[in-house]
Parts: C-alpha cells; structure tokens; sequence
C-alpha cells in the first residue's frame, strides 16, 4: 500500500505496521464468531439464545473498553495502554480458543468474548499514536489506512471462519486469531516508541462505573428487545437514560472527569458522533443480512443457497474496496474537506444499499453492491475518524474517538436488530423463510439512513482542524 511505502521512507514503517496488526487483531475478532455460531449451537448442544451471548458480552465490554482505555491512554500513555488491551485481548483469545475442551464450555467461551471486548481499547489508542508518531501532512493517510484496516478486518471475519470450521473445527478460529494478536503484541513492544508525558491525574472510576451502566443497560435492551420480555425491554431502557442523566451531572462536577463533556459538546463532534449513529445503524445490517440472504435456498425464488464459506465470498468485494477507499479519502480530505468525504461516503453507501434493493435475486447484483458499498464504508470509517481527530488537542484523541467508535457501534447494534426485525415480518407460507419484499424494504430502509447522515454531516460544517 502506498501509504506503507511512504511511511517506510519516513521511518514510521514499524510502528504504522505494528498499529495496523494491533487494529487488526481485534476488529477480526468482532466478527470472527458470527459465521461459527450454528456448529457452535450444535456442538455444544445449547439453544440460539445462548450462543447470542457470543456476541452480546462481546458487545457490551467493548463499549465500555473503547471509552475507558481511550481515556486511560491520554492520561498515562497510549503505547503503555495498547501494550495492556492487546495482553487482555490474547488472554481472552487463548481462553477462547481452550473452552471446548473445558467443563462448561459455552460459559467459560461467553467469558472469553466479554474479555476479548476490553481490547477494544486498540482503535482509539492508534488513532493517537499515529497522530503523535507521524509528520502532520501524513496523519489524515495514516488514519485512512488504519480506519481501512478496522473495516477490512470486520469484514474478512465473515469470509475465512468457514474455510478454518471445515478444515480444522471452530477452536481454531481463535487460535489462528491469537496467533494475529501475538503478533500485534510483539510488534508494538518493539517498534512504537515509548509514550509522551500523559496529562496524568487520578481516574474517574465513579464515572466508569456509572458509564458501564449505561452503556450495558442499553446496549442490552438494544440486542435483547426480539429475546426478553417488553416489560423488561423498557425497563433497561428507563434504567439507561437515568444512568445517563446521572453521568451528565457527575462528569460535569469534576475537574478531571472520564468523558470531558465540553469537548463533546463541540458543534464538529456533535456532528460527527450523530452521523456516526446513522451510519452505524445503515450500514451494519448488511454484515447481517447479505449472508443470511445468499444463504437463503433457491427455491424461496430469491436465494442462492450458498453455504457459509461461499456467503462469506459474496462481501469480499467489500473487504478489498475498502483497503483502498479508506487510504484515498485520508488524502482527498486536506484537499476537498473532510465533511465533503464523509457526505460522499454516504452517498456512495446509499447506492450500494439501493444495488441490494433493486438486484439481491442476482449473485452479480450482489457482489457489486457489497463492492460499492465497501467504497461507502472505507470512505466512512476515515473520514469520522479524520473529522474527530481534527476537532480535538492531542491529549483529547483517545477521549473523542474512542465516543465516537461506541456512537458507531450502538448504531450498529440498533440497525442491526431493526433490519432483522423488518426482514422478518413477512414470511413464505410454509416455509418459515423471509419474503424477498422484506429484504428489499430492509436494505431500502439502510439507502435512506446513508441519505440522512448525510445531511446531518452537512450541518456540521468544516469545522476546526487542530
């Protein structure tokens, strides 16, 4: 990649590297499980619901991680903090990776997920090191190309657990992961150097506490609302917007809190955490429905019965569009604006969603709007992360784009369950399997949202960039 060579000639090509594994190694493993969840189901003779929480404890310590270790590496040390979230992610993989031969499996691998998520740490901690660690006219590339890597890595956990599931059996997906994550590990003791002074202080564990609630109580109201009980639904959503009202007053009583509400309350990140949320809610129903669609038998009259190592071949044109979308718009940004990509981003999005509404009955359709649709999000990813970067002092890197990733992510989670929910509200008699009409509203239903972020990014303005 160019930004690789021109990194090498500035003698920032091992530590760019080491960044690019670190990101890696965990954004692999967000996904990672998702095609192995029904040998997971059958192997260890447990129910849908059970091998739910494979994803869900992920989910939640990784929304707390992202916030806590973002803000943990401003104050003490990016590089210390990444060292500490890739050894808690390995601890967590290796754990994964011996349950099946353990008493208790499926709690013992729902344990390991939720470890694994605490390494979500790395994105934030990168995104600061490279800013601290690269001349300044190449930190928008940089954080192009690791913002590429992050969405790659997502995308590439669909495609390879079905080849490693057949070939050697589920434990190996993490295995093979540990071995990525050890690597990431190495390569940052060795080649980033050794952190700037931090702000230092003492850390706001109160705030931590109540943010855990928060983001866990609706995080699980979001990914539980099919599963559990209306009652309790509105419960943990009433019980979330309380902690958050709580966290607002306490934050805004401390000199040094967790999350520095000032900053965020900058027009420009304002902005950018909201277009973050709808971009989130769009784009990550198709990591859930393309598959599930391509999976579909024939006979259903939409379907192409594919197994799940060919469901994973249908987003690998996403996969390598964003390799070189996320770098192009790290260096379009300082020329055309940085909310001028991320307008084309959705943009670009909305066309590939609107490829899915018009074409899913053909495997070409497909391919290309999961290739279109790689552009939207390379372009996405890079030019969030460039914005937020953009609006903040250095010490506040880790703070503002660690918000923003978890903004994202709850988006996600919601689109997520809402796309579900529309792809399943009609279904072929005597079948049990979604119409063809249902993915078709679902996928427009995405178009849309990409239209609106869009115009919320617009409002955003430039901004400042510091």
């Amino acid at each position: 990649m160019t930004s690789i060579r021109e990194a090498a000639r500035q003698g920032t090509a091992g530590p760019f590297v080491a960044l690019l594994l670190a990101v890696l190694s965990f954004s692999l493993l967000q996904t990672m499980v998702v095609p192995a969840l029904p040998d997971l189901q059958r192997e260890l003779d447990v129910s849908p619901t059970t091998t739910a929480w494979l994803i869900s404890s992920f989910l939640l310590t990784s929304s707390v991680g992202t916030v806590l270790i973002g803000r943990l590496g401003d104050m003490f040390g990016k590089r210390r903090l990444l060292l500490v979230s890739l050894a808690i992610l390995a601890a967590g993989t290796l754990l994964a990776a011996l349950a099946g031969a353990l008493p208790g499996s499926i709690g013992v691998l729902v344990a390991a997920r939720a470890v694994q998520g605490l390494g979500a740490g790395t994105f934030p901690l990168a995104f600061g090191i490279v800013r601290e660690t690269f001349p300044r006219d190449r930190v928008p590339v940089a954080i192009g190309t690791v913002s590429a890597i992050f969405g790659i890595g997502f995308g590439v956990g669909l495609v390879v657990p079905g080849p490693i599931i057949d070939a050697l059996g589920w434990p190996w997906l993490f295995w093979a992961a540990l071995v990525v994550v050890v690597l990431a590990l190495v390569a940052v003791a060795v080649f980033v150097a050794r952190d700037l002074p931090g702000l230092g202080g003492r850390v706001d564990w109160a705030g931590g506490g109540v943010l855990t609630v928060t983001l866990t109580a609706l995080l699980l109201a979001i990914s539980q609302s099919r599963l559990w009980a209306p009652g309790v639904v509105v419960a943990l959503a009433a019980v979330a917007v309380a902690a958050f009202a709580g966290f607002v007053v306490l934050e805004s009583r401390l000199s040094a809190p967790l999350v520095d509400l000032r900053v965020l309350r900058r027009r420009t990140l304002v902005t950018a955490n909201l277009t973050a949320l709808i971009i989130g809610f769009g784009m990550y129903g198709a990591f859930t429905l393309v598959p599930q669609l391509v999976q579909t038998p024939a006979e259903a009259g939409y379907g192409f019965g594919a197994t799940v190592t060919e469901s994973g071949l249908y987003l690998l044109p996403m996969a390598v569009t964003m390799l070189f979308a996320g770098p192009l718009a790290g260096r379009l940004g300082p020329r055309i604006g940085f909310t001028a990509t991320l307008v084309a981003a959705c943009a670009i999005g909305a066309v590939g969603f609107a490829a899915f509404a018009v074409g899913h009955q053909h495997p070409w359709a497909v391919a290309t709007g999961a290739g279109v649709l790689g552009v939207g999000i390379g372009f996405a990813f890079s030019s969030l992360a460039n914005v937020v970067v953009g609006a903040v002092e250095l010490h506040e890197t880790g703070e503002a784009t660690g918000v923003n990733t978890i903004v994202r992510t709850i988006g996600g989670s919601l689109g997520a369950q809402v796309a579900t929910a529309v792809v399943g509200a009609t279904t072929l008699a005597g079948t049990g399997l979604p119409t063809a009409a249902g993915y078709t509203t679902a996928f427009a239903v995405s178009a849309v949202a990409l239209v609106a972020a869009a115009l919320v990014a617009l409002a955003g303005g430039r901004g400042r960039t510091r």
